[in-house]
């Protein structure tokens, strides 16, 4: 089965994932209400809070949610003694709840302009949405409730949130509307982020105050409920930007009573350029450029430049986060969890 998957075309891929790699449609996100079984949402690491968990504890005590009333019996707490019943019938009745302990999952899913970008399969900001179906329907399989931050650099959409299939399609419909206002925005600026459009900084690099990594963690901090499971999919390009102390401040406070897991979202283009006969002309979030190719030395100080920005913006997130999965948007989901990548 792996060594099959493994050996499709990438336009086999797109066929497969109903996709055309670059923009986003609902039968690509639904697709993988089939493939939950390739997510484990299980907690890997006590949260550091005395509320984490999801399901109803398996012993009766003094909670939230009123179990039954039964008779008193010795050791029981007289505050929870149910006088009503006591006086009506004669004997001692205490009240018995039963804690509920909820583990939402929520997904900040980032759209700016540097996610709007891939070189071989799927553009990164597509890969992002096919996990965050893939993390939706597990969520939904598992009767977890769904909430997400979808965020571009224009707006956010906010979900709190909700159980079901129908908190899932909300959440889709988020990632579409999103997703398509990032790009009808790039092709009026007529780049990939002109000098026109929102930074994705946020204040600090000219954008709009309610766009930006940092504006979506804070709010994600005010959501978030202690013990809720937080996944963050972006290429984090802003931790090599000035926000990066602000950034890790808030990752810091949200692993404070949450699983964080943190998934990079990369393309191989980034990390290692390839040879190309001459020199080649890219337009991106940072302007328009030239890239030697040809030049054996610019290649090998870029990719070692880029190594560097790398290892660093592990290493931040890895301080800060309880797991940390490196998603490449030159294969397909699929394919990494059969390859033993993810």
């Amino acid at each position: 089965m792996a060594k099959w998957k493994s050996a499709l075309s990438v336009q086999q891929w797109l066929q497969q994932l109903h996709s055309n790699g670059h923009s986003l449609a609902l039968k690509e996100l639904t697709y993988y209400k089939s493939k939950t079984q390739l997510l484990d949402l299980a907690v890997r690491k006590r949260i550091r809070s005395p509320h984490s968990g999801q399901y109803l504890a398996p012993h009766k005590g003094r909670g939230m949610e009123f179990a039954e009333v039964r008779h008193y019996q010795s050791g029981d707490d007289v505050r929870s003694i149910d006088w009503r019943v006591t006086a009506r019938t004669g004997e001692a009745h205490t009240k018995l709840f039963q804690e509920e302990k909820e583990r939402p999952v929520l997904m900040l899913v980032d759209f700016s302009a540097s996610m709007q970008f891939g070189s071989q399969l799927l553009f990164k900001s597509v890969q992002a949405a096919h996990l965050a179906a893939l993390i939706a329907w597990s969520a939904c399989a598992r009767g977890d409730k769904l909430g997400a931050l979808v965020f571009n650099d224009q707006q956010h959409h906010e979900f709190r949130p909700q159980s079901r299939d129908k908190a899932v399609l909300r959440v889709f419909h988020g990632l579409l509307d999103s997703h398509k206002q990032q790009q009808n925005l790039i092709d009026s600026t007529g780049s990939n982020g002109s000098a026109n459009a929102p930074a994705k900084g946020g204040p600090a690099n000219g954008g709009p105050a309610n766009t930006g990594l940092l504006a979506q963690l804070q709010r994600l901090n005010q959501l978030a409920k202690p013990g809720c499971t937080v996944y963050l999919l972006s290429d984090f390009a802003v931790l090599q930007q000035g926000d990066s102390p602000a950034i890790e401040r808030e990752l810091q406070r949200l692993a404070r009573h949450c699983e964080v897991v943190a998934c990079v979202i990369s393309d191989p283009f980034e990390q290692h350029l390839p040879h190309y006969p001459e020199a080649v002309n890219v337009r991106s979030h940072q302007g328009q450029f030239s890239l030697p190719l040809h030049d054996a030395g610019f290649r090998r100080r870029f990719n070692q430049q880029a190594q560097q920005l790398g290892a660093l913006r592990q290493q931040k997130l890895a301080r800060y986060c309880h797991s940390l999965v490196e998603i490449t948007a030159a294969k397909a989901l699929e394919q990494q969890f059969y390859e033993g990548s993810l």
